[in-house]
């Protein structure tokens, strides 16, 4: 059984991250906003992952995945938290029309 090269891992982490950069600078709806965060999350979660196995003597890459995934669960808690919360106050999700902290 051939084993898949390291570079394979980091091209489609990159990939993963480069599309959630855009996602997050490109989109104005709050939710798209948070799932692209997500998927930068999750294509740092890929290359940590894949760096471990390359270095399987150490078990620091699933260790910081582990800590990754619990963040992104509380962000993503207190992210819809505060769109629902958002939306009950101005009726949108879009985040170029907020202005909640501008008197």
């Amino acid at each position: 059984m051939t084993s898949i090269p390291l570079e394979y891992y980091l091209v489609v982490a990159a990939v993963i991250f480069v599309i959630g950069a855009c996602g997050f600078l490109a989109r104005r709806n709050a939710l798209i906003v948070l799932m692209s965060i997500e998927l930068m999350l999750n294509a740092v979660n890929l290359t940590l992952v894949a760096f471990n196995r390359w270095y399987a003597s150490h078990h620091v890459g699933q260790m910081f995945t582990f800590f990754i995934i619990a963040v992104a669960a509380a962000e993503a808690a207190v992210g819809l938290a505060i769109v629902v919360a958002l939306f009950r106050l101005k009726r949108t999700v879009r985040t170029d029309s907020v202005d909640l902290l501008k008197n």
